[in-house]
């Protein structure tokens, strides 16, 4: 039996039920400009009638409804439109970073300009061409003097650039780390208080979005995924492990790597094994420090060491105007004190390695001569793997030397000044797996199976594995024809970071070298032949890694950066278009549409007033029901 105040009730929901929805739309619009903020909408339905099916109904004319309520107030989001911003965010990311950071190295290289190196380096041996004019005189001697200082330290402010930088993507690395930590935290945190708030049957829907805004941003900064496949426990996972899961929130670690000069290495904190990204910021920044930054450094160091090689082996032969001779004019440091190369690599007080950076034949070669040899040259080669190099009795000396240089190895070779055959070790790779990594300028490895590099190049004594150098012992020096004059011991690492002018030069002029000696005699005052040779360095093919010349060095350089910051700028440019599509489809569906809150206020306005004006009604009835009635 219906009651008589049911319709205060009935009312009374209403005004409740608008109320409500008046509220929410109250905070749809202060929240217009909320970041992550997804707009909400009441969901009203019809509260359950009086009667219900049963043997104790009421003869009735059908069901007596009770008004209205409020089932649920729900955020409007697409899930899988918000999967697709999450996989989207990580490419995004590794752009940005990489974008910043390549931009910051584009204005380190001044190529070309007179500024840049390659225009010291230009001034360089333009003096060293005056002298060959003038060899006489003191002027072009300060000159090539001053102009070489000028050049190293336009080598060395370029290095300590690069390496400035490479510190700088370290220390972003950490903060990326600690930004990762925090919001794995968060995001297991809000995971806790929706799933208490879930258990009473409420939407924690701000909540919710907060938690959606968190992953977006972890998102940018490493590759994640989000399972919600179990509602009761929410997931992210990246490089094939859980970070969050539910209420756990697990962290990464930051060990120093000796294989990368103590720079940070990212480990799984729970099992300490390394971590690797695949997208995100963080990713591009390791690849930054780690593989693009430290290329360019190792390009550099290439460029310097041979540069440096190549001007002291010149000018050690030659005699300055006071008869001095056997000089480099840059200051050289090995690695090694030994003279044989020697070193002890794993620490324990035994000698087991041989560092030997340059090996020279003794026997003078004919670039053009065919050497009627057949065999294989074995040389060590980038990620750990030995390059093979196969040569034909039909071969030139050139062809050799071309096909070793094209080779992949992580040595190159060339006929020097005299015509002997000259090996030198490059930069090293970095090689996974590999307890301590393989230093630079060390040749590891030289084998030949027949004869061209022993009796006919004169750099091996024997042939096959049984003469073979290398490195990964002590003493190897003696398996070499030559004697100490013709091979040259490793560098302290970063030779563009510490390589100066001979100081005794600059004390002492007069010994800068310009002209060739004959038969141990010191060169004619007028004499330029030895600064001419240092002047056709210029032009001369010496291999710089695998580039022939210098010219080709300064080329590639800046191409290579023009190049990396158009790759860089243009794969941000398409990730930014595609995500800003991504967020203008997400705003569509759960953004705040003003106009239309508005139209919801007045709409739940004047459903609390249809409400309230019910409610005055039937007060009005139960007063003259109440209160009107006679005795």
């Amino acid at each position: 039996m219906t009651s008589t105040f049911m319709g205060i009730e009935i009312g009374k929901r209403g005004v409740q039920s608008h109320q409500q929805a008046l509220n929410v739309t109250g905070h749809n619009l202060t929240n217009a400009s909320t970041e992550g903020y997804s707009r909400q909408r009441i969901e009203m339905a019809a509260f359950e009638p009086i009667y219900l099916p049963g043997l104790n109904r009421e003869e009735t004319p059908g069901q007596i409804g009770q008004g209205m309520v409020v089932e649920r107030i729900e955020r409007l989001r697409d899930q899988l439109l918000d999967k697709q911003i999450v996989a989207q965010a990580s490419a995004e990311g590794y752009w940005q970073s990489r974008d910043s950071y390549i931009r910051k190295m584009d204005q380190i290289y001044l190529e070309p300009g007179d500024n840049s190196i390659r225009g010291k380096m230009d001034a360089f041996w333009d003096a060293w061409q005056e002298l060959a004019a003038f060899p006489a005189d003191t002027a072009p001697r300060t000159a090539v003097l001053e102009r070489g200082k000028t050049l190293i330290d336009g080598i060395h402010n370029r290095y300590n650039s690069l390496k400035a930088l490479q510190t700088m993507t370290d220390e972003d690395i950490q903060i990326k780390v600690a930004e990762v930590n925090g919001l794995s935290r968060q995001i297991a945190a809000l995971n806790n208080d929706i799933q208490k708030i879930k258990a009473m049957g409420d939407n924690p829907n701000d909540l919710l979005d907060r938690r959606d805004l968190l992953v977006d941003k972890l998102s940018s900064i490493i590759d994640v995924t989000v399972d919600q496949r179990d509602p009761d426990e929410f997931m992210v996972h990246t490089a094939g492990l859980i970070l969050v899961q539910g209420k756990i929130g697990r962290q990464f670690g930051l060990e120093k790597n000796m294989d990368t000069e103590g720079y940070s290495r990212i480990v799984w904190e729970e099992t300490g094994h390394n971590m690797q990204f695949r997208g995100g910021s963080l990713a591009a920044l390791v690849e930054l420090r780690d593989v693009t930054i430290e290329d360019e450094i190792q390009t550099l160091d290439n460029m310097t060491m041979n540069f440096v090689d190549l001007v002291n082996e010149v000018h050690r032969a030659g005699y300055g105007i006071n008869g001095a001779t056997g000089n480099n004019f840059f200051t050289e440091y090995p690695f090694v004190t030994n003279v044989n190369g020697n070193y002890d690599r794993d620490g324990d007080g035994v000698y087991d390695s041989s560092y030997i950076y340059r090996i020279n034949g003794t026997n003078v070669l004919e670039s053009q001569a065919q050497v009627g040899l057949e065999g294989q040259i074995t040389l060590s080669g980038s990620g750990g793997e030995n390059a093979r190099i196969p040569y034909y009795p039909t071969d030139t000396v050139a062809d050799i030397v071309s096909r070793i240089n094209n080779s992949g190895a992580e040595v190159v070779a060339r006929l020097n000044r005299d015509g002997f055959l000259s090996l030198k070790a490059t930069t090293a790779s970095m090689v996974e797996g590999l307890e301590i990594q393989n230093p630079d300028f060390v040749i590891r490895h030289i084998e030949d199976s027949g004869y061209f590099l022993t009796g006919y190049a004169g750099l091996l004594e024997a042939s096959g594995p049984e003469g073979a150098y290398d490195w990964a012992a002590a003493d190897e020096a003696a398996v070499l024809r030559g004697g100490a004059e013709d091979y040259a011991l490793a560098p302290i690492a970063h030779p563009s970071g510490w390589i100066e002018v001979n100081r005794s030069l600059l004390k002492d002029t007069m010994s800068v070298a310009s002209g060739f000696g004959e038969n141990g005699r010191a060169a004619n005052p007028g004499n330029g032949d030895a600064a001419a040779a240092i002047a056709a360095i210029r032009n001369t093919s010496v291999m710089v890694g695998q580039l022939g010349t210098f010219d080709d060095y300064f080329a590639d350089a800046a191409g290579r950066i023009g190049l990396l910051g158009e790759q860089s700028g243009r794969a941000l440019e398409t990730e930014n278009l595609i995500m800003k599509n991504l967020h203008d489809l997400r705003q569509s569906v759960s953004g705040v549409n003003i106009d239309e809150e508005l139209s919801n206020m007045i709409k739940y306005q004047h459903g609390y007033a249809a409400a309230a004006r019910f409610i005055t009604t039937v007060n009005s009835l139960l007063d003259t029901l109440i209160n009107r009635m006679g005795v």
